[in-house]
């Protein structure tokens, strides 16, 4: 496996954490050069380090432009810059809509759960397609991949997820619309929709929400690996008529109504 990209790049935004630090990895390991994004300077330098030779970090968020354009630029710096992956996510308490004692939902949560789970990754697919804009195309006209993480959220909302499940199916809704839009200048878009991945934040979820969880997953009956999310984005990768579409990655879940705020999955 290892080489098959050689002279590639991509900006992983995330790319320390769960999602993101699995494929940040097979990149690397398909021969990519891979920009670690994070917020977290020392954590994004440390895995990095790990990764080798291959892997650059740059700090930043994906609501600061100049951190943006910087890890872009490196991108450039160390390959053919072609894919961006945003696989960032962070886990926000939310409240009811409204409670027993006519508490309304805080439009201040709400307004952060848009911007950490929509506006920012949309910001850093603008950014990384109007680079791709400039890349010499390949055979297909191809000239780069946006991957997006949704959620199984964006179509089976639990109580307590009204803000995050606004997110991730916002997510869902732009993938078609914006691959439709940058077909132009050739550059594909998809979307992996997860279910429950056992990333270590979810790990350190209590086990009565763990069994949760899990219990209405068809097959396998387990939690999903950040490796299987890594190994479909390398499938979006190799699959240039792949465009569009938002995949599941969930083992067939039903989800059914439940009353707990489930942590957010991706």
């Amino acid at each position: 496996m290892s080489g098959v990209f050689t002279g590639q790049s991509a900006l992983v935004c995330g790319g320390a954490g769960g999602l993101g630090g699995a494929t940040a990895r097979r990149l690397v390991e398909l021969g990519m050069g891979v920009v670690i994004f994070e917020p977290d300077s020392d954590r994004a330098s440390a895995f990095a380090t790990d990764l080798g030779t291959r892997a650059v970090a740059v700090a930043g968020s994906h609501g600061d432009n100049e951190a943006i354009h910087r890890a872009i630029g490196e991108a450039r710096r160390i390959g053919d810059f072609r894919v961006c992956v945003n696989a960032a996510g962070v886990a926000i308490n939310s409240p009811a809509m409204a409670d027993a004692s006519g508490v309304p939902h805080g439009m201040d949560v709400f307004r952060e759960m848009i911007d950490l789970h929509l506006v920012g990754p949309f910001n850093v697919s603008r950014l990384c397609a109007a680079a791709f804009a400039a890349n010499e195309p390949d055979s297909d006209g191809g000239r780069g991949l946006i991957v997006n993480t949704a959620s199984t959220a964006a179509y089976d909302g639990q109580a307590r997820q009204v803000a995050y499940a606004a997110a991730k199916g916002a997510i869902v809704s732009m993938t078609t619309a914006m691959a439709r839009d940058l077909a132009e200048i050739g550059v594909r878009a998809n979307a992996i929709a997860p279910g429950p991945i056992l990333t270590p934040r979810l790990a350190a979820a209590p086990d009565s929400i763990k069994a949760a969880l899990t219990a209405n997953v068809a097959f396998p009956k387990r939690f999903g690996h950040a490796d299987e999310y890594a190994s479909l984005v390398e499938a979006m990768i190799r699959t240039p008529f792949l465009n569009g579409q938002t995949i599941r990655l969930d083992g067939g879940l039903s989800t059914p109504l439940t009353t707990f705020a489930a942590s957010p999955r991706g």
